[in-house]
């Protein structure tokens, strides 16, 4: 349960949401109804929670705390993905070229490219397949170099998001830049001792697990644990962004002002087959709803992003994060309890 001061500022929130709800808007009961709920999970939900609603063709949104930065995990790899296709419609890239899988490829995270011996050959088209419908990071990365870091961040605000995000990196480098808040050393690790670490419990065994491959002792670390660290990477504002230029991203998005139809419909159906979502806001939704979407996990950091009936006349935009929560499960609850509220709203009618 939320400090008082913490209620109190939902409270307001919402009924600054309220009194604006009352000018003549044939759209905007659903606003205050869905403020009303999405303030009172954030409230009975340890840590903070951002949500951006909109439904396609009113002028209506849902803002709550989603104009402020959020760090936004693997949900990076929808920017990733787009930026992939239109470089593939202006000829530069194509689907069915082929990358190798070195051992250097491989960062510990979801998908089964890391399982794989290193020589495979995986076309593009596979990879994003992969890095969209599996969240493989070992994918995105391989995808992040063949594109070029500063270059994907380039056409990122040259054509899909002007403002709103901030620099995205590998997922590698995450890992880099996260552990490297306790000691610069880590630098010399390579990927496999990375992935080591995440075969170690979180929290203190982790830790030992990575002194033991530092040139370091305990005293020498900078910050007191992994998740201190972890918190104080987030605050350099690396791989995050609003939720509000999420939520216009896909709205592009469905509206086939980023992609072409056959580009955009190849991103959708990877989006609406995704592995990971099962627990989140689609478990609030109704049976049988169609949700193009896409998760980020990271320490105590949660997020789900999507499109709500992305084929129908009024799809609707959501974009929604949890940080600083006791434990994920508690996370993903409250993105269900956003599923069941957006369920209950006259706004999916």
């Amino acid at each position: 349960m939320k400090v008082n001061g913490k209620r109190l500022r939902a409270l307001v929130l919402f009924g600054l949401l309220l009194g604006a709800s009352t000018a003549p808007s044939a759209h905007a009961d659903w606003v205050a109804a869905l403020s009303e709920r999405v303030a009172r999970i954030d409230a009975e939900t340890a840590g903070e929670l951002g949500v951006y609603i909109k439904r396609l063709g009113e002028p209506a949104v849902l803002d709550h705390q989603a104009q402020r930065a959020w760090y936004l995990a693997s949900t990076i790899k929808v920017p990733v993905a787009i930026v992939l296709l239109q470089m593939v419609e202006a000829g530069e890239l194509s689907l069915d070229e082929e990358l190798e899988l070195a051992a250097t490829d491989y960062v510990d995270g979801a998908g089964d490219l890391i399982w794989q011996p290193p020589g495979g050959r995986y076309t593009l088209g596979t990879l994003l397949e992969k890095m969209i419908r599996n969240s493989d990071s070992t994918a995105t990365d391989m995808l992040i170099r063949r594109i070029g870091e500063d270059e994907l961040n380039r056409r990122i605000k040259a054509s899909v998001a002007p403002e709103g995000f901030q620099p995205f990196t590998t997922i590698l480098q995450v890992r880099y830049d996260a552990y490297g808040e306790l000691h610069p050393s880590v630098r010399q690790l390579s990927n496999m001792d990375i992935i080591r670490l995440k075969t170690a419990a979180p929290g203190a065994e982790r830790l030992r697990a990575l002194l033991d491959r530092l040139p370091v002792d305990a005293k020498a670390l900078q910050a007191p644990s992994i998740e201190a660290a972890f918190e104080r990477y987030y605050q350099r504002g690396l791989n995050s962004g609003t939720l509000t230029a999420y939520g216009r991203m896909l709205e592009r998005l469905v509206s086939g002002e980023l992609l072409t139809p056959t580009h955009t419909r190849l991103l959708l159906d990877h989006m609406q087959n995704i592995t990971t979502g099962s627990t989140r806001i689609q478990a609030g939704l109704p049976a049988g709803t169609d949700f193009a979407e896409k998760t980020g996990t990271q320490i105590a950091r949660a997020c789900n992003m999507g499109i709500i009936e992305p084929d129908t006349d009024a799809p609707v935009i959501v974009t929604a994060c949890a940080e600083k929560f006791d434990s994920l499960r508690q996370a993903e609850a409250a993105l269900a309890r956003l599923g069941q509220a957006l369920r209950d709203a006259a706004l999916l009618d």
